[in-house]
């Protein structure tokens, strides 16, 4: 039973990528070189390479920098510089582009993009080479130093080859949520395939057309994962000799301390001072564009209801698959658990798209419903909470459960009773994380909304894309509020680790 329903929601997380491996085979080769090989999907495929490689280049320094001074040097408050460089995850990409363009209208540009999504996204480059810092045996290093490497020396040889896999991780997240990011680039006028494919879509209701260009992004996207795998190899940095590691001896920065202070200013106040100066700005100055605060209520209630829905749908999904993973260990486990992976790495854009023709062609009933939009949610989602799921499976032990059987408890009441509660943190966690996601979420509910159906997200957009920036601020407030505490959560481990 745990198997079938594992297998039902794999199916479903790679339900997008059928969908367009089925439609690409359909309308054959020919079809295929009349939709891909155009002048214009060659300038989309420039526009995307080269700000997706522009913004990963610039996440990775901004973030190996800012994690080397928060965890190996003596950089005064540390704590709090660490919570400042992990909020900009707490402003949505699509608000801080509100907010930069807002201001600079001139910042439709290659520039402008690369600098606002560079903003947005490289504490996915700071948190994983941060925590990878904190797990460093300094031994290392000062053996490096002792036999008269320089800093910079003990940094290139020594620090940076064990933060491979985290630096190339994080990178993994960047660039595949930039090949992702729709409202952002679309705000700054930056065309990529997901804004195009979006175009394209409502424009002309062109299926074909915007399928294949779903197409070539998926295969993008496959492109970062397997070149990831690949620059990862199989080389492992972990310590193995016995005793604990030394207490870390942070490098005195002497005087650099003041650049170095005032170049994490710069990067906190870019990344959070200037958007949150956009939001209180036009809160301040938008009041003639009259605040319905009654519409506004409606429409967070109506977020935080689908939030909510999809939190629950999502992470019951996960039980099986996260259940399965421990408990019944091998390669079917493994399959069905990485399918789900997979199945999120799909663009929003790409996964509306597909259960939009599904749903038009197969079930025409299920068009512009929530159970459509929900199954969305759950596919881009389903990862964050499988994660946790997993988590809390490993942790508990199958002992209770054995126990429970042997005192003549039933299925349902060993789950009810025995199992539900134990994994209770971790089935929370995940649909606190799904929670969170979903009230951000733009792209799929953009295509997928039932009509007369506003999100927080969707209110703002139509807001800010008719040039009624007042308007927008309430509903972009309110997201970065609901977002913060995502913020808090990332950074309280970490936290626990710095001294001050």
């Amino acid at each position: 039973m745990t198997l079938a329903l594992a297998a039902g929601v794999a199916a479903l997380a790679l339900l997008p990528l059928g969908y367009i491996a089925w439609y690409t085979a359909d309308i054959g080769w020919s079809g295929i070189q009349e939709l891909v090989l155009r002048p214009r999907v060659g300038e989309l495929l420039w526009n995307t390479v080269r700000l997706v490689a522009g913004t990963v280049a610039c996440c990775a320094v901004l973030g190996v920098g800012a994690a080397w001074l928060v965890e190996r040097s003596s950089l005064p408050a540390r704590r709090v510089w660490h919570v400042l460089l992990v909020a900009p995850l707490a402003v949505p990409a699509f608000v801080n582009s509100y907010a930069w363009i807002s201001l600079l209208p001139g910042l439709d540009t290659y520039a402008g993009a690369l600098l606002v999504v560079t903003l947005s996204y490289f504490p996915f480059v700071y948190l994983p080479v941060a925590a990878a810092f904190r797990g460093l045996d300094p031994a290392l290093e000062e053996t490096a130093r002792g036999l008269g490497l320089s800093g910079w020396a003990v940094f290139r040889r020594v620090q940076l080859p064990q933060l491979r896999v985290a630096l190339l991780g994080g990178g993994l997240l960047v660039a595949l949520h930039l090949l992702a990011e729709f409202g952002a680039l679309q705000m700054l006028r930056y065309p990529t395939f997901t804004t195009a494919i979006y175009d394209q879509y409502r424009a002309t209701f062109n299926g074909p057309g915007a399928t294949m260009l779903a197409g070539v992004l998926v295969l993008l996207c496959l492109v970062l994962l397997l070149a990831e795998l690949r620059l990862r190899g199989r080389r492992g940095y972990a310590r193995t000799g016995s005793g604990v590691a030394r207490s870390v001896r942070p490098v005195r920065l002497g005087a650099v301390t003041a650049p170095a202070l005032a170049a994490l200013a710069v990067l906190v106040g870019l990344a959070v001072g200037v958007p949150l100066a956009g939001l209180g700005y036009w809160m301040a100055n938008g009041a003639s564009s009259g605040l319905d605060v009654g519409s506004l209520l409606t429409t967070t209630g109506t977020t935080l209801a689908l939030a909510a829905a999809a939190a629950a749908l999502t992470t019951t999904m996960a039980l099986p698959t996260g259940w399965l993973a421990v408990r019944a260990r091998g390669r079917v486990a493994t399959l069905l658990e990485r399918s789900t992976y997979l199945g999120s790495a799909v663009p929003g854009i790409v996964v509306a798209l597909a259960l939009v023709t599904l749903s038009v062609r197969a079930t025409p009933w299920l068009y512009q419903t929530v159970p459509v939009l929900l199954a969305a949610y759950a596919i881009l989602f389903l990862p964050r909470a499988i994660v946790t799921v997993r988590s809390a499976v490993e942790q508990s032990a199958p002992l209770y459960d054995d126990v429970a059987a042997s005192l003549g408890s039933s299925a349902p009441d060993r789950l009810r009773r025995v199992t539900l509660p134990l994994l209770a943190p971790g089935i929370g966690a995940g649909a606190a994380l799904v929670f969170l996601a979903v009230v951000t979420e733009l792209t799929a509910t953009l295509l997928l909304a039932p009509t007369g159906t506003t999100t927080l997200a969707t209110a703002f957009w139509s807001a800010s894309s008719a040039l009624e920036y007042g308007a927008a601020a309430p509903y972009a407030v309110v997201m970065v509020l609901l977002s913060a505490p995502a913020t808090v959560l990332l950074s309280h481990d970490a936290r626990r680790g710095l001294t001050t």
